[in-house]
């Protein structure tokens, strides 16, 4: 049955719901197909008990909705909450939901099982998820929904499969590409060689670092917090936070004195390594699924493995090679983005038990699709997309592309932000969509 518990949070009404829904929507609940919790926050403003509800989908995979302290006066939550009440769902296998990491699949004998278990955390059942949830919290009237990255990905599932449950949607850097995997990692690598040469532009100093660091890596054993050896390349992905608003000055200043001297031998230092582990440790559903999202996306694309696309591409592409000499200062050296190599599952403590179950998802064929573009281009529902020119994470061509197939989408294109431009931008990227779609 629905749990509710209701409280005030710095003058907001905060309920919290619990419900319980299949782990597989497709086939009727029973011994081999279990139900799983699936929870969410609304959040009320004063006096903002009769708005209408605007759904979270929240960026991952594996990212569990935002926890926030004063939701009035922090990043874009305040500006949601003049026009709605506010909805933060966590995603199937995060945060408060029944959760899935390495410990819960233990539980599973085998590598197979593991994979026909995580082939239920994609796009699809997060919609029904929500379809259920939104059941409970409106009784049935549509809800706007707000998709961040990856939930921007969902709204396209949503849009697909269960339009009728939207009133409008908002997507901010996540208008997915439908296409194939290998295109999409192709652009962004490509985006991501362009994020290097703008940030060593900035901070010219850092490439000899990154390269004297990268080159230690290779001949000398350095530990990460975690008790593993850190590998040349599980250090190259910091570059994920060259993505952001802030990255830059992130890594800039992880950068500024990584070296310590022990007995005359030059060593990463221990404060260096503790903020390098935090990083690039991986939440596991991230690390197993992130691939998985993009399988068979469409029924065009059905049949179509992943096989290790980010390892594959970057074996092909200068700047990235896994085995480049980092001294080798007439070839360009890059940080790596959102690129899940097949070597971290041999490294990283949170993904190895899970080595054996990403090699069977990424040589997956049956995987059913996500997306349907014959229906996005009857689509019926208003969106308003915020797609950012310079976006390493989500190409703005394929982007562009999308919003073009989507009957109802209006564009507004932006290099004043970075992919975390809807946070980093407190309301402003918010305010600016809700103005578009109501023009």
């Amino acid at each position: 049955m629905p749990v509710t518990l209701s409280y005030l949070q710095h003058s907001c009404t905060v309920r919290e719901h619990r419900i319980e829904v299949p782990l597989d929507h497709a086939r009727p609940v029973g011994p081999d197909n279990p139900t799983i919790e699936v929870f969410a926050r609304e959040v009320t403003r004063p006096g903002g008990e009769d708005l209408p509800h605007l759904v979270f989908l929240q960026g991952g995979p594996g990212g569990r909705g935002p926890r926030a302290g004063n939701y009035l006066h922090e990043s874009w939550y305040g500006r949601a909450l003049e026009d709605f009440r506010l909805v933060l769902l966590d995603q199937r296998g995060t945060g408060q939901s029944t959760r899935m990491d390495a410990q819960s699949l233990s539980a599973f004998d085998t590598d197979r099982e593991r994979a026909d278990h995580l082939m239920l955390f994609r796009q699809d059942q997060i919609v029904r998820d929500a379809e259920a949830m939104r059941q409970e919290i409106t009784g049935g009237v549509p809800w706007a929904s707000l998709g961040q990255s990856y939930g921007g990905f969902l709204t396209l599932a949503y849009l697909s499969i269960a339009a009728e449950g939207l009133s409008r949607c908002l997507v901010t850097g996540g208008l997915a590409g439908l296409v194939d995997i290998d295109d999409i990692y192709h652009l962004t690598y490509e985006r991501t060689a362009v994020r290097n040469r703008v940030y060593l532009q900035r901070h010219p100093g850092d490439e000899q670092t990154i390269r004297e660091v990268a080159a230690h890596l290779r001949d000398t054993e350095e530990r990460l917090p975690t008790g593993e050896r850190l590998s040349t390349e599980r250090f190259r992905m910091i570059g994920i936070s060259l993505g952001t608003t802030t990255g830059f000055d992130q890594i800039h200043h992880l950068l500024e004195g990584p070296w310590v001297r022990v007995r005359g031998q030059r060593r990463l230092s221990q404060e260096f390594l503790d903020e390098v582990g935090a990083k690039v440790s991986t939440n596991p559903i991230y690390g197993v699924l992130q691939e998985s999202i993009y399988a068979g996306a469409t029924p065009e694309l059905a049949g179509r493995a992943t096989r290790w696309s980010a390892q594959r591409l970057a074996e092909q592409t200068p700047g990235f090679l896994p085995d480049a000499d980092p001294l080798d200062t007439s070839q360009p050296y890059h940080l790596t983005g959102e690129h899940m190599m097949r070597a971290v599952f041999d490294e990283d403590p949170n993904l190895t038990p899970l080595a054996g179950t990403a090699d069977i998802l990424a040589s997956r064929t049956d995987w059913t699709p996500v997306y349907d573009p014959d229906v996005l281009a009857r689509n019926e529902v208003p969106v308003a997309a915020a797609v950012y020119f310079d976006d390493m994470f989500v190409p703005r061509e394929l982007s562009l592309d999308t919003a073009d197939l989507v009957r109802g989408t209006r564009v507004w294109v932006t290099n004043e932000h970075q992919h975390d431009g809807v946070r980093a931008s407190g309301g402003e990227v918010l305010d600016h969509l809700l103005a578009l779609q109501a023009d």
